[in-house]
């Protein structure tokens, strides 16, 4: 779970106007931290599979929310995998 200050950091490199927090780019962003830190505990606990399973549930939301940002605004797609370094 992310903390905070890196929640509030997050949504402010990714928001679309001030008050945004739930429009599909910063989502992927929060999404994307999250399954990177899951990844960091699950190298050392390979056998937690509670924690397996929630990763394979966020890398699918993340990617049905990359499919919707991709049908209805290609440019902010574009922009927010590049920034997050997905490999699209």
């Amino acid at each position: 779970m992310l903390k905070k200050k890196n929640k509030e950091a997050i949504i402010k490199t990714y928001k679309i106007h001030d008050v945004d927090t739930g429009s599909p780019g910063v989502q992927v962003a929060l999404l994307s931290k999250e399954i990177k830190n899951l990844l960091l505990h699950l190298k050392k606990h390979p056998k937690d599979l509670h924690s397996k399973r929630g990763l394979l549930k966020m890398v699918a939301k993340r990617r049905k929310l990359l499919g919707y940002l991709k049908e209805k605004n290609i440019k902010r797609y574009k922009a927010v995998v590049k920034k997050i370094g997905l490999k699209k």
